[in-house]
């Protein structure tokens, strides 16, 4: 199964564009379930069709899904509960009712990945395409997958469950219930979960699709958001630029904003494969309008983004890795070693990146940016390269 993820500058017309792609992919053969996290229909609006907290087809080929986070998120307090019930009552908690609980903030984000894992693992569909949140939101989004996996890996390493069986005796001796076996239950089960979305994300079926109008707001944010994808490894397959003016006569007022307009687009035109979408007057509503935008197919053989390793040990005595940061800038880009971790950041984003076998016997000799591409050079250590070499 592919995978589209579609974001971009909120009030860009992303949500328009993902229905419209997805439209666009079941007519031509592809089973499409196009995805939402909105709290309003607006993937409905634009379909011309209500969804909603179930998968409903739109037409043949195409269904729509917007999970409902509040259910989703009630359940997860029910399962919470449940399994803390002996701390609880130690600590004469009262329980919560499902008909008092209302989703928390990033509840619709957390729909939405469960959604994802769950459309990917069934196997019904040829193409999933994401309306993901807004552009920061959504790098923040793809980037929780693998944060969360980590801070559990920290809080609670599983080579600790090695003292499982001490803990009935610790809890006789305490008096107290003993946490950590439904503890280490939970944090398992959640490790399990997010590994199946961070694999929907990190798979090379999986593509991005950013959404913007051209001009000066809309271009720094193209490059921003591209920077954020790049450095999470996810490769921009294409940019539509929406609300895309026609030309005017030559005394018109829209002389200005097209004039904006293609000074942006010949821009994007440089780093970008750029897909314009014309500006139909009105608002898209229903598949005729949809049609009208005539937004590109979905690549059937999408390029995979690369972070390859160079041996260049017989020239110059290091090896090299390639990471592929498009837009970034030199003042804004600090490199950290922590152990067998990479910190790299690059202006507002961040990650942490586990580093390859073989760098791991080495030590850091420096880095450059040249070319929209960063090169961290590593020297063998000779306490831990073999000998050998």
């Amino acid at each position: 199964m592919r995978t589209l993820l579609i974001t971009g500058p909120g009030g860009s017309g992303r949500t328009t564009v993902a229905a419209a792609t997805a439209l666009a992919a079941a007519r031509d053969g592809t089973s499409t379930l196009v995805l939402s996290a909105d709290r309003t229909d607006s993937l409905g609006a634009a379909l011309g069709v209500a969804t909603g907290a179930r998968p409903a087809p739109v037409e043949p080929g195409l269904t729509a899904w917007r999970p409902d986070a509040a259910a989703g998120f009630r359940d997860d307090l029910a399962a919470f509960q449940s399994r803390a019930s002996g701390v609880l009552d130690l600590l004469g908690a009262a329980r919560l009712d499902a008909e008092e609980v209302t989703p928390l903030p990033g509840a619709e984000e957390l729909a939405l990945l469960r959604a994802l894992r769950d459309a990917a693992l069934s196997e019904r569909f040829e193409l999933l395409v994401v309306d993901l949140p807004p552009a920061p939101q959504a790098l923040a989004l793809l980037a929780l997958p693998e944060e969360l996996r980590r801070y559990l890996r920290r809080l609670l390493p599983p080579e600790r469950q090695a003292a499982r069986a001490l803990r009935p005796v610790l809890g006789r001796l305490a008096g107290v219930p003993m946490p950590a076996e439904w503890l280490y239950e939970t944090a398992s089960r959640w490790d399990v979960e997010l590994a199946a979305v961070e694999a929907v994300v990190a798979d090379r079926g999986t593509a991005v699709r950013l959404v913007a109008e051209p001009g000066p707001a809309g271009a720094e944010a193209v490059r921003t958001t591209a920077l954020g994808l790049a450095l999470r490894g996810l490769r921009t397959e294409s940019l539509v630029a929406t609300r895309v003016l026609p030309e005017p006569a030559a005394d018109s007022w829209l002389a200005g904003p097209v004039a904006q307009q293609r000074k942006t687009l010949d821009e994007w035109q440089e780093s970008h494969t750029v897909h314009p979408a014309a500006h139909l007057g009105r608002d898209p509503r229903g598949p005729d309008d949809l049609a009208a935008l005539a937004v590109p197919g979905v690549n059937p053989e999408p390029t995979p983004v690369e972070w390859p390793v160079t041996d260049r040990l017989a020239e110059d005595g290091v090896l090299v890795w390639h990471l592929p940061l498009p837009g970034a800038i030199r003042d804004e880009l600090d490199l950290v070693r922590r152990g067998d971790e990479l910190v790299v950041t690059v202006g507002q984003f961040r990650r942490i990146v586990p580093l390859p076998s073989a760098l791991r016997r080495c030590t850091v000799d420096g880095a450059a940016l040249r070319e929209g591409e960063l090169r961290v050079r590593f020297v063998p250590d000779p306490r831990l390269w073999p000998r050998d070499r």
